[in-house]
């Protein structure tokens, strides 16, 4: 959860999308680091390109935010 990625994308799309994700669902790895959380929180680009996992909602917000992207919930 600690992989850092390179939000410098020079395309005109700024939306990502931001949904739940149950921690159940995801690799074992990840989960052994989840500490505790039943949900994280996935940020993806309109392609379906996971870019973050994160800790809560608004997090995943902020995240996207700082990059200048649009985030938008996905329900």
């Amino acid at each position: 959860m600690d992989t850092r990625y390179d939000f410098d994308d020079s395309s005109s799309e700024r939306i990502v999308y931001v949904k739940p994700v149950a921690v159940s669902d995801l690799p074992q790895q990840v989960q052994d680091q989840a500490d505790g959380l039943e949900t994280l929180y996935a940020v993806h680009t309109a392609e379906g390109e996971q870019l973050a996992l994160v800790a809560d909602r608004n997090m995943a917000f902020v995240l996207a935010r700082q990059h200048d992207y649009s985030p938008v919930t996905v329900h």
